[in-house]
């Protein structure tokens, strides 16, 4: 038999207030070293209800010109917290921080998801490896 239970692990975990997509993609370049420059990855940040930061998660890693986001573990994630929002984030290697047609489309299809859920895809950012970045909350695209 599996034993499954609901409980707080303490950690080190810095809590920050997150109002604005600058502050955000502040706060996620910290989970990205050099590599932001190499492939493509995609975190989210995991928020409660007075929108504090609770946690983060690698989502994927893929290549240079893409990854897979499974809705699925974002999903996961956003649940194992008790999250009341996320924040999902990936980077553009290429420089470009214009959002793809795709891009759009999983930001959209992640927001349906969580809102099932009842919690909120509060945005989605694209990061570059220079201080460059787009919030699709920002440019009304969610």
């Amino acid at each position: 038999m599996k034993l499954f239970e609901l409980k707080k692990i303490q950690s080190d975990f810095p809590t920050e207030k997150i109002t604005t997509s600058n502050e955000a993609q502040l706060f996620i370049r910290q989970f990205y070293g050099d590599d932001i420059e190499v492939f493509e990855s995609a975190f989210i940040l995991m928020l409660n209800r007075q929108n504090q930061t609770i946690g983060y998660a690698k989502i994927s890693q893929g290549g240079i010109a893409g990854t897979y986001v499974d809705p699925k573990i974002v999903a996961k994630y956003a649940i194992d917290s008790l999250s009341s929002g996320v924040i999902f984030c990936h980077n553009h290697p290429s420089g470009n921080p214009a959002p793809s047609p795709e891009d759009i489309t999983l930001s959209k299809k992640l927001k349906q998801g969580l809102n099932l859920l009842d919690i909120n895809l509060l945005d989605s950012i694209i990061l570059t490896p220079t201080s460059a970045y787009t919030s699709l909350a920002d440019l009304g695209q969610l």
